[in-house]
C-alpha cells in the first residue's frame, strides 16, 4: 500500500498507560520504535519530548471514553498533526490483541493515511459544549424526580397527573407542597388549584381523594428537594453559559458575527430556542469549513441513513448513532416547528409521516433544520420560510403523474386529456 507520511505515530491510550509506536519509513525500509509512558502530566510530557524528537509530522489516537481529552490539550502544542479517529473506524483484524500491535496498526493507518479525524473544537467551544451537556443531563435527572413524585401519588391512590398537565406547575406544587405539609382533605388541596385549570371541582376532588401516609409524604418530600437542588445547579450553569458565550465574542475576529448574534439568527428558525440554538453551536461550532457539504454535516450527526447495497440490491439500514447530543436536540426542535402553522417542516412532516411514519418524517425534518442551519452559518444568510405551500408550487406534469400513479395503484386506468381552452 502506499506510503503518504514518512514519520508518523500511533498512540493507544488508556486510563494508566500510553503505548507509542513510531513508524520511520525510508525508501522500502520500515523502522518502529515502541514505547510505553505513564498519563500523568509528566508522562504526557515525556511523550511529547520524544515524539518531537523524532520529527513525526502526523500522530493519530483513537478515541477512549475521556482518556484522550489530557492526551489531545498537552500534545496539541506540538508541531505535528493531531488527530483523533473513531474508534470503530480503525478497529484491528481479530487475533494478536495486545496494546502494542494496536499502536502499530493506527500508525500504520496514519502512514498510508487511511486516518479520517474527528472533530475536535477548540477549548473555549469544549468548555460551553461541557455546560450544555451538563445541563441536558441535570434536566433529564429533573424529569426522573418528576416521574418519581407521580410514581408516589399513583402509590397514595392520588391521581393528580389525570386532571393537571403539568405535575410540577403552580397548582401541582401547591398541593404537593400542602400535602407534605400534612394537608389530606380533598376539598383544601383542590381550592389550592388555579382558576384556569379546566378540571372541575368534583374531578379534582375525585383525584385527591387517595390514602396518603407519612411514608408518602416523606418520598415527595425528598423528590422535591431534589427537584429543588437541580434547578439551582441549572440556574448556576446558566449564568457559567453566559460568562463562556462572552468568552468566546471576545475570540471573534474582526468582520465576524459574535455568537450572541449567530444564536439570535438561528433563533428565527421555527422550533429553535436560544437554547437550542446555544447547544446547537456549542456541537458543530461556527465554522462550516470543516464539512465539505450540507450532506456532510447530516451524516456527522447522524441523520441520514447509511448504505447496505449487495447484489445490486439495496437493503434496509437505520440511523447511526453519530453526534447524539446534537441529534436529539434537532428532534426536539424538528418536533416544535411541525406545530407552526405555515412552515415548510410542518409541511414536510406531514407529507411524510403518511408514508413513512412519524419517526422517520421527523428525522427528515430535523436533517432539514440542520442543512438550513449549514448554509445560515456558511453563507451568513438569514432563514427563509419556504411556507407550508411550498410542494403545491411544483409543475403540473409532476403533480399529474403523482396523481395518476395513485390511481394506478388503487386499480384504474387512467388517461389525460387536456381541457379545452377558453375561447
Amino acid at each position: 500500500m502506499e506510503v503518504l507520511n514518512e514519520r508518523v505515530a500511533g498512540l493507544d491510550v488508556h486510563q494508566a498507560t500510553i503505548v507509542a509506536c513510531v513508524r520511520v519509513t525510508a525508501g522500502r525500509k520500515v523502522c518502529r520504535e515502541c514505547r510505553s509512558f505513564e498519563t500523568t502530566t509528566a508522562g504526557l510530557l515525556a511523550l511529547l519530548a520524544w515524539l518531537t524528537e523524532a520529527r513525526c509530522t502526523h500522530v493519530a489516537m483513537e478515541a477512549t471514553g475521556v482518556y484522550w481529552k489530557p492526551v489531545w490539550n498537552i500534545l496539541s502544542d506540538g508541531d505535528f498533526e493531531l488527530m483523533v479517529a473513531n474508534a470503530a473506524h480503525i478497529k484491528n483484524v481479530p487475533g494478536r490483541k495486545t496494546d502494542m500491535n494496536d499502536a502499530m496498526w493506527i500508525a500504520d493507518l496514519v502512514a498510508c493515511g487511511l486516518i479520517r479525524a474527528s472533530f475536535v473544537p477548540a477549548e473555549s467551544l469544549q468548555e460551553l459544549r461541557s455546560l450544555m451537556r451538563t445541563r441536558k443531563q441535570l434536566t433529564r435527572e429533573q424529569t426522573r424526580h418528576v416521574q418519581r413524585i407521580q410514581k408516589t401519588l399513583e402509590e397514595a391512590n392520588i391521581k393528580l397527573a389525570s386532571v393537571i398537565s403539568e405535575v410540577m406547575g403552580v397548582s401541582g406544587r401547591r398541593m404537593i407542597e400542602a400535602m407534605i405539609a400534612g394537608v389530606r382533605d380533598p376539598r383544601k388541596l383542590a381550592a389550592l388549584a388555579h382558576r384556569q385549570i379546566k378540571a372541575t371541582p368534583k374531578e379534582l376532588y375525585d383525584a385527591l381523594h387517595g390514602r396518603l401516609t407519612d411514608h408518602h409524604r416523606f418520598i415527595l418530600q425528598l423528590h422535591i428537594g431534589q427537584y429543588d437542588a437541580l434547578n439551582l445547579a441549572i440556574e448556576q450553569i446558566d449564568r457559567q453559559v453566559d460568562a463562556a458565550v462572552a468568552k468566546l465574542d471576545e475570540e471573534v475576529a474582526d468582520g465576524q458575527a459574535t455568537f450572541r448574534a449567530l444564536i439570535a439568527v438561528l433563533c428565527t428558525i421555527p422550533g429553535v430556542s436560544t437554547l437550542a440554538a446555544t447547544s446547537i453551536l456549542a456541537e458543530i461550532g461556527r465554522e462550516m469549513s470543516r464539512f465539505p457539504t450540507a450532506g456532510h454535516l447530516v451524516a456527522w450527526a447522524g441523520l441520514c441513513p447509511g448504505q447496505n447495497e449487495s447484489a445490486g440490491k439495496r437493503k434496509r439500514t437505520r440511523l447511526r448513532k453519530g453526534a447524539p447530543w446534537l441529534k436529539t436536540m434537532l428532534v426536539q426542535c424538528a418536533w416544535a416547528a411541525k406545530r407552526k402553522k405555515d412552515s415548510y417542516y410542518r409541511a414536510q412532516f406531514f407529507r411524510l409521516s403518511h408514508r413513512r411514519g412519524p419517526q422517520k418524517a421527523i428525522c427528515a425534518v430535523a436533517a432539514s433544520i440542520l442543512t438550513a442551519i449549514y448554509h445560515m452559518l456558511r453563507d451568513g444568510t438569514a432563514h427563509q420560510d419556504l411556507g407550508i405551500d411550498h410542494f403545491d408550487h411544483r409543475s403540473t406534469e409532476t403533480k399529474a403523474r403523482r396523481l395518476v400513479a395513485q390511481l394506478a395503484k388503487l386499480g384504474y386506468q387512467v388517461q389525460l386529456q387536456p381541457l379545452p381552452e377558453a375561447a
